[in-house]
């Protein structure tokens, strides 16, 4: 069993198509197929159910993906850590953030590392906490930042809470609401609502219901910059956390009572000894920038 096959066995696990799987390994379709016969008759087994038009993983196949994938993480760390020994003149940091943190926190951390280690590759990823979960345990993200806890129980994952901050209702430039609004009084008020996925729409509406109320919805489907550009256009208001309001000061801002909506932000990563050293350079950045 070779390292170079099993990338070529989760590429196709991935894929589930050998000449897709070929391209993105940079290799012949027909060397990949070659080496992925060679990788079964090592082991004795197929490793995929080969029907026309269709690729399934066989319950081998299944039992090896998970153990594929830490293996051919744990070798990319180690590649990693002996390609970034030279005073972090080069790497890649491979971050992931919620979309509110990418608008609120982000921009001066980047700034700061970037104008620390210009060598540096940047590579970030906005997306919910979900898919941060599983890019993140998949090997595919270095460190996200994202609302605590994490979703399901990844192996592995070191989080550390970060800080904890209010979630208040955005309104537009011409509102006349109070510094200060209850949570039931969102009922008779037109919400301009998150897409599926964002951890923001799932407490908005979880307040809501737990408030007795279904909330009336003007706009819903939105990213964070679309939700507040909807709300600077006066089509509604959002609930979104205080941090962004910060890069929005045309808006207004209400705090929530009865009950104060809160969320707690975390940095997740892989454990110290597989994390790289730009990695580890920006989160310390980061950690630096919040104290």
């Amino acid at each position: 069993m070779q390292i170079q096959q099993l990338g070529y066995f989760v590429a196709v696990a991935r894929t589930r198509h050998f000449t897709r799987a070929a391209e993105l390994t940079g290799v012949s379709q027909p060397s990949l197929s070659k080496q992925i016969r060679v990788l079964e008759n090592s082991l004795g087994t197929p490793l995929f159910v080969r029907n026309r038009g269709a690729i399934e993983l066989t319950s081998a196949g299944e039992a090896l993906l998970p153990h594929a994938q830490r293996i051919l993480i744990d070798v990319e760390g180690a590649q990693k850590a002996v390609h970034e020994v030279a005073g972090l003149r080069r790497g890649r940091v491979r971050l992931g953030a919620t979309p509110s943190l990418c608008d609120g926190l982000l921009p001066d951390v980047l700034t700061t590392f970037h104008r620390r280690h210009p060598d540096i590759d940047l590579e970030i990823q906005e997306a919910g906490s979900q898919l941060l979960t599983r890019e993140l345990e998949q090997g595919r993200l270095d460190i996200a930042l994202h609302i605590v806890p994490l979703h399901g129980d990844p192996r592995d994952i070191v989080t550390t809470e970060l800080l904890d901050e209010e979630l208040v209702l955005a309104s537009p430039p011409d509102s006349t609401l109070p510094d200060q609004i209850r949570l039931a009084e969102l009922c008779d008020l037109p919400l301009v609502m998150f897409r599926d996925g964002y951890d923001l729409r799932e407490v908005t509406l979880a307040a809501c219901h737990e408030a007795g109320f279904e909330p009336r919805l003007a706009i819903e489907g939105g990213e964070m910059s679309a939700v507040l550009r909807f709300v600077e256009a006066g089509l509604g208001h959002a609930v979104v956390p205080e941090m962004v309001m910060a890069t929005r000061p045309n808006l207004q801002a209400s705090r929530l009572e009865d009950p104060v909506l809160r969320r707690t932000i975390g940095i997740s990563h892989r454990t110290e000894a597989t994390l790289p050293l730009a990695a580890r350079a920006f989160r310390d950045d980061l950690l630096d920038h919040l104290r």
